[in-house]
Formats: structure tokens, sequence, C-alpha cells
């Protein structure tokens, strides 16, 4: 839940435009930490109208061109994040600072959308995954290919004796 209402807000714009109590004033008035929200308010309204202090009902995902345009022209114009809300007709200021911030940490990727919330439980399908392949050092590579031939010819032997004689192996295995 937001914790300034819309009408809220449009109260203090008005009061602002049509009223004659500045920031600091009309913050004091009605209990607020600082003017900062009545100022990136009052700017986000002269840029976009009522529509720019309505909070949104679903969150828009942006592509990445556009959070790296953005970020571009903070780096490039210096503009605060306010000032960047507005060209870009941005709602929140803090949008851009936490662009910002995943940009530096993790670059371009940072920037890319990520899955919210649980995977889905969805049936398990019957194709086996496909396990990372892990490289082998040359002399590991012939310690398991010597590995797999002596397992053969235990095999090989195995199945000459039970050709020859087939009854020793039952009854070699039957239970008592």
């Amino acid at each position: 839940m937001a914790k300034y209402s819309e009408e809220f807000k449009i109260k203090l714009v008005t009061e602002y435009l049509y009223g004659n109590l500045g920031y600091k004033s009309l913050a004091k008035k009605y209990n607020m930490g600082s003017e900062t929200s009545i100022i990136e308010w009052v700017k986000v309204y002269n840029s976009q109208g009522m529509d720019g202090l309505k909070r949104r009902q679903t969150r828009e995902m942006y592509p990445v061109q556009f959070k790296l345009d953005t970020i571009q022209f903070v780096l490039k114009t210096g503009a605060s994040f306010l000032e960047t809300a507005v060209q870009f007709n941005l709602n929140n200021p803090s949008l851009i600072r936490r662009w910002m911030k995943e940009f530096k940490e993790q670059g371009v990727e940072g920037l890319e959308p990520k899955l919210k919330g649980r995977p889905s439980m969805s049936k398990k399908s019957n194709k086996p995954k496909k396990k990372k392949e892990i490289r082998l050092t040359r002399e590991e590579e012939l310690e398991r290919e010597n590995e797999l031939l002596r397992l053969e010819n235990a095999y090989l032997k195995k199945l000459r004796a039970f050709r020859e004689n087939p009854n020793a192996f039952h009854e070699k295995h039957k239970q008592s």
C-alpha cells in the first residue's frame, strides 16, 4: 500500500500551485518528514498532469534498451533522478536509482527482467535432464576408459560362463 493516497497528493499539489505556501511550510502543515516528496509531486504534475500522481495498477515491464537510455541520460547530462523521471515520463525516480545500482553491480544483465515467485508445479517431464559436461584431463580420460574396459571384460566372462553351464548359475543363486 502506498504511503500517501492519490487524493492527498493532488490536494498538496493544488495547494502549492494555487496557494501561497511553500514546500517547507506545506510539509510542516501536514506533518511530513521533508518537502522532497512534495517537490517530486509538483514536478511530475507539471510534466504529466494528474496521471503522474496516480498509482499504477499494474507493474510495467520496461525493456532493457529503455533502461539503458535512461541511465545514459543521467550519466551524460548529470541530471537528477527526478529530472530524468520527468524526461522519460516515469512517476517514480527511485526506479532509476535502482536501475543505476543494478547496472553498476551486474552490468547489462542486471537490467534484464527477473522471474518472480515460485516456479509452477508442472508435471515432471520424462526427458532426462542434460548433465553438464565435465572436462577431464587426459590421465582421467584414460583411467575412465580403463575402468569401462574392465567392466566390459568382467561382463563378457560371466556371459561366457553362463552359456557354458546355465544350471551352475541357478544352483549358485538358489534360495534355501
